[in-house]
């Protein structure tokens, strides 16, 4: 919506206003980028920045975009955290610090010893990934459980794996590289790689190149 006299618009106006509360808010959580003092840290970080511009178009310069994924998904600050802690003493005593001052997806919880670069989570709220091992550049919605159902036997994940808001992974099972979980399957059975897992129990099904044959 345009004034008469040319001088500004509504539009221009609305924003002016997001670009400066973005840019108050970067200011807000630069203090997060001393993570980057821990070089154990660095490489999964690149990977997970990297991954996470590419699916969101984060706009940021390559230079900002740290601190842009900081101060625009408390996924992310939780997943940043989650690397500084599985780093030593100094990195889990800065990843407490950090999380306190700046807390991510308080839903959000990260219990697993091995998750891989490029770990992304869409809306993770009321999410749980207690995996024995989560792999490369994998995917996971809001709502979703993956954990054990008795003590001591939890899910692999491969790489490139999907998992969808509401599902549930459980147990002593394998899933396979590229597999996807539907959203609110139940799996408690190994999923080959490239088949997808739907419903309650989940059945499978066989990639689609497969299934056109």
């Amino acid at each position: 919506m345009e004034e008469t006299d040319g001088t500004v618009t509504v539009d221009a106006t609305i924003d002016g206003a997001h670009r400066l509360r973005f840019l108050l808010r970067t200011i807000w959580y630069s203090p997060m980028l001393a993570g980057r003092l821990v070089r154990k840290a660095r490489t999964l970080v690149e990977a997970d920045v990297h991954r996470w511009v590419s699916i969101t178009a984060l706009g940021a310069a390559p230079g900002r975009q740290l601190v842009a994924l900081l101060a625009s998904y408390p996924e992310f600050r939780t997943l940043y955290c989650y690397r500084l802690r599985r780093t030593g003493t100094a990195g889990a005593a800065l990843s407490a610090v950090l999380g306190m001052l700046y807390p991510g997806e308080r839903t959000l919880h990260l219990a697993t010893s091995d998750i891989g670069p490029g770990l992304f989570i869409q809306h993770g709220f009321a999410t749980i990934v207690a995996a024995r091992r989560v792999g490369a550049n994998c995917w996971i919605n809001q709502q979703v459980t993956i954990g054990f159902d008795r003590p001591g036997e939890r899910p692999v994940l491969g790489d490139g794996v999907g998992v969808y808001a509401g599902a549930k992974v459980l147990g002593d099972v394998t899933i396979g590289d590229g597999a996807r979980i539907g959203a609110n399957a139940v799996v408690l059975t190994d999923v080959p790689p490239g088949y997808t897992a739907i419903g309650v129990p989940a059945r499978l099904l066989p990639p689609k190149a497969e299934r056109e044959h």
